[in-house]
C-alpha cells in the first residue's frame, strides 16, 4: 500500500530558531534584613574588657555588637543588693539569737576549744588512745594570762595531752555507718538498722553524761571547762569500739580464731581506753598541791582527803566498769 503525494511539499531543510532577546533589562532588588537596634550604651562588665564597639581580649570583633553585662547586671540591681543586704542581717540574727540561747547552758567559745586540731595531732592522739603504755608525760601545758594569778590550758593543736571533740565526733560517725555495713554483709541489713544504730549510740553518749553529771555534783565539781573535758573523753571510747569491730569482722571471714580472738581484740582496747582515761582524768579529778588541777581560771586548788578518796573511787568506777558495760553494748550492736 503506497502513502499518497502532496502537491505542496515541505521544505528539505526548514528555517533555525531564534529565542528572543529581552529589549529593556529590569534588576531585581536583592532583599535583606534590617540592621538589629542597636541598645544603649553599657557599663564596664565584670571581667574588666569594655562593653561597646568591642569585643572581649583575644576574640575578633563582633560588628559594632555590645556584649550583656555579667550576669546580666542582676549584681548591680538594687533589689538584688537589698535581698543581700536582708540576708546578711538575717544570718547575723541567727547566730546571735544561737549564742544568747545556747550560751545559757554551755560557752560558744569554750567549745570552739576543743574543736582546734590539726592532722598530726589527730594521728598522734589515736595512737595514744589505742597504745597508752609508753606515753609520757600525761600532764597538760598551760599558758598564763594577762593576770599572773591565772593560767589556761592550751588548746589541743599545741596540746597532745589537751581533750577534743573531734575525734570522738568522727569516731561516733563512724561507728553508726561501720556498723550498718558490717549488718549488710551479714546480709541482717534493714532500712530501720540505721536510724536504731544512731538511737543506741547516742543513749550511750546520754547516758554517760548523766553519770558524768550526777559524779561532779556528788563530787563538787562545778567547773563548765571540767565538765566539757568529761564529756570530750566520753568519746573517745568508740575508737576502741571501732577497731574491734573491724578486727573480729576480719578474722570471721577468714575464718582464723573464733570467738577468742574477738574477745582478745576487744579487751585490749577496752585496758586500752580505760588505762587512758585513768592517767588523763587525774588532772581533773585529783589535782595535786603543786596545782595541776583544772583550767579557765580555777587552777591552783586542792581538795580534801576524804574527797580525794571519793574522786579516785569514782575516776576507778567509771574507767573500768561503766566503760567496760558501755563498750561491750556498743560491740554487741
Amino acid at each position: 500500500m503506497q502513502r499518497p503525494q502532496y502537491a505542496n511539499m515541505p521544505p528539505a531543510h526548514s528555517p533555525p530558531l531564534h529565542h528572543p532577546v529581552p529589549q529593556h533589562v529590569s534588576t531585581v532588588p536583592q532583599l535583606r534584613s534590617p540592621p538589629p537596634p542597636q541598645p544603649p550604651s553599657q557599663p564596664q562588665s565584670g571581667y574588666g574588657y569594655a562593653q561597646q564597639g568591642g569585643a572581649p581580649p583575644g576574640q575578633p570583633g563582633a560588628g559594632g555588637y555590645n556584649m550583656p553585662p555579667a550576669f546580666g547586671g542582676f549584681i548591680n540591681d538594687p533589689t538584688a543588693q537589698l535581698g543581700f543586704q536582708m540576708g546578711r542581717s538575717a544570718v547575723g540574727a541567727g547566730q546571735a539569737y544561737v549564742e544568747q540561747n545556747f550560751g545559757r547552758f554551755i560557752s560558744v567559745a569554750a567549745l570552739k576549744h576543743y574543736f582546734n586540731v590539726t592532722n598530726s595531732y589527730v594521728a598522734n592522739k589515736l595512737y595514744i588512745v589505742l597504745a597508752p603504755w609508753w606515753h609520757r608525760p600525761w600532764s597538760r601545758a598551760q599558758r598564763m594570762s594577762s593576770n599572773p594569778q591565772d593560767t589556761y590550758y592550751l588548746p589541743p593543736r599545741e596540746d597532745l595531752n589537751s581533750p577534743d571533740m573531734y575525734i570522738p565526733m568522727m569516731a561516733l560517725v563512724t561507728y553508726i555507718v561501720l556498723s550498718t555495713l558490717l549488718a549488710g554483709l551479714r546480709g541482717a541489713f534493714h532500712p530501720e538498722l540505721l536510724g536504731y544504730t544512731a538511737t543506741t549510740a547516742i543513749s550511750v553518749m546520754l547516758l554517760e553524761i548523766l553519770t558524768i553529771k550526777a559524779g561532779t555534783f556528788v563530787l563538787n565539781i562545778s567547773s563548765s571547762s571540767q565538765l566539757l573535758d568529761l564529756v570530750a573523753y566520753s568519746g573517745y571510747k568508740f575508737v576502741g569500739v571501732i577497731v574491734s569491730l573491724l578486727l573480729s569482722s576480719l578474722c570471721s571471714h577468714l575464718n582464723f580464731g573464733g570467738s577468742w580472738i574477738s574477745w582478745g581484740v576487744f579487751l585490749y582496747c577496752f585496758f586500752a581506753n580505760a588505762f587512758f582515761l585513768l592517767r588523763s582524768l587525774r588532772y581533773v579529778l585529783l589535782p595535786d598541791e603543786s596545782g595541776q588541777g583544772v583550767g579557765g581560771g580555777a587552777a591552783g586548788y586542792t581538795v580534801a582527803r576524804s574527797q580525794r578518796r571519793w574522786r579516785t573511787q569514782f575516776l576507778f568506777i567509771y574507767s573500768y566498769p561503766i566503760q567496760f558495760a558501755f563498750m561491750l553494748w556498743l560491740s554487741s550492736v
